[in-house]
């Protein structure tokens, strides 16, 4: 018998994983030949109509459904990771991805595997398409990307099976694919102007189709909202029977502090009072998601009794949140922040102006093209010395040329610069920043979660 080769087994294991690879990448593609996920129909019944077929999928586990306008995913990984320390199997869907379309559908904490996503998809093809083939009898559209990602998660969820889903909107809330839920705790993150085109042009529009995720019965953990919001939200939540659980009302962020590599938070929930939780994320705004994840898994296990203490500080002390006030390399240090909205860009910058203390900070920033770029760049000029202009590698991107022309009434020709592509971009920003300043100089890429994704895997952080 002859002698195995050395290192064989880790070569086929490196072959079976890329074989992998190749074959969800594939899949990936043909489903994002479909109807891009920001070109939304508002209508239920393709989803349904699936997961009918599929045997209802989504009822076989217990579920908490986040929507609102900013903090949904930091919201969401935090609800699922409380879970988890509590025992419970979790599934979570969050979308975008950061670097592989498996981040959207976790099991435990974990993408799905390139198989498991493979399998998924074999799996739920045929309901798929049998569905699409009705729909184009009728005139009507296939599902869309975002409605099979939908269909495939739930399905994953209920054959693992998880006790509990994490359910993060797509966009809006009354019409998103992910409203076939009949979630148990529903949150509303910060209602801010965003996606106008598709949910309104006032906050009162917006807030009405968010609220739609609010089942009968259910609970309702609201962050502090605008005046106008609240009165729609609270309406909508009383004609459906659900219990309301208000931030600055029922519960509160008591106090915190900064501290190394996060902050140190004493949280008043539905239970009591928990102190002295330490969260590894930077920014005011994650203590507020922290409160609404605290609050939400309150609701789910114990119907607002408190939680074990330990428990709650060991979940918050593991956190993650990637591309979120994230740093991503140093001399110079690099931030990438997925502020994607003026009210979002106010959190970055609180968050940047009470964590950081650069003596020069220069800004690589790409938006998408339905995006609010005046109203973001007002927000960074006071803290950036100067902007490098770029965009994502999407056709939903603004046009680096058109960004620019924006930027330079904000900023002043002299301190705006322009390189579509991304590395380019990198290497100018650093230049810039350490032009003047030998010490304290940094970069901050924002303006979207696919440039910050992208500056990620460049990185060699994805």
């Amino acid at each position: 018998m002859s002698a195995a080769r050395p290192g064989g087994a880790d070569h086929l294991r490196d072959a079976a994983a890329r074989a992998a690879r190749e074959a969800a990448d594939e899949v990936y593609r043909g489903i994002l030949a479909r109807a891009p996920e920001h070109d939304i129909d508002p209508e239920l019944s393709r989803v349904r109509a699936v997961l009918d077929l599929l045997g209802d999928p989504q009822r076989a586990f217990r579920s908490v459904h986040v929507t609102g306008t900013n903090g949904k995913t930091s919201t969401a990984r935090m609800v699922e990771r409380l879970l988890r320390e509590h025992g419970l199997r979790t599934g979570r869907f969050t979308s975008p991805h950061l670097t592989r379309v498996n981040e959207r559908i976790a099991i435990d904490g974990e993408p799905i595997s390139d198989e498991r996503f493979v399998e998924v998809w074999q799996d739920v093809a045929p309901y798929v398409h049998m569905v699409d083939a009705q729909s184009a009898e009728r005139g009507e559209p296939r599902l869309s990307f975002f409605e099979v990602f939908v269909v495939m998660a739930y399905a994953a969820f209920a054959d693992a099976p998880v006790d509990v889903a994490v359910v993060e909107v797509g966009m809006g809330g009354r019409w998103d694919a992910t409203n076939v839920l009949d979630a148990e705790v529903a949150v509303i993150t910060p209602i801010a102007m965003d996606h106008e085109r598709y949910l309104g042009h006032t906050l009162v529009e917006i807030a009405s189709e968010k609220v739609g995720i609010v089942k009968d019965g259910a609970t309702l953990v609201l962050a502090q909202q605008h005046e106008d919001v609240e009165g729609v939200v609270l309406t909508a939540a009383a004609e459906r029977g659900a219990r309301v659980v208000r931030e600055g009302v029922d519960i509160a962020v008591v106090e915190r502090q900064v501290a190394v590599g996060g902050q140190m938070m004493v949280l008043r929930g539905m239970g009591g009072v928990y102190a002295d939780v330490y969260l590894p994320l930077h920014g005011e705004h994650q203590a507020h998601n922290a409160l609404l994840a605290l609050v939400a898994t309150e609701a789910l296990l114990t119907g607002g009794a408190a939680l074990g203490a330990d428990v709650v500080g060991t979940a918050f002390a593991d956190m993650t949140s990637p591309g979120r006030l994230e740093v991503v390399r140093s001399s110079p240090t690099i931030i990438v922040d997925g502020a994607h909205n003026p009210a979002g860009t106010e959190a970055l910058v609180a968050g940047l102006e009470e964590v950081f203390a650069f003596e020069r900070l220069v800004g690589v920033v790409g938006v998408m093209a339905d995006k609010d770029p005046e109203g973001m760049l007002s927000v960074l000029e006071p803290v950036l010395a100067e902007i490098v202009v770029t965009q994502a590698s999407s056709d939903r991107a603004l046009d680096a040329d058109d960004l620019a022309e924006i930027a330079v009434d904000v900023f002043g020709e002299d301190r705006v610069h322009v390189a579509p592509r991304l590395p380019d971009a990198i290497d100018i920003a650093v230049q810039r920043a350490e032009s003047e300043a030998e010490h304290g100089s940094g970069v901050l890429v924002t303006g979207s979660i696919l440039l910050v994704a992208e500056v990620r895997v460049l990185l060699g952080r994805g």
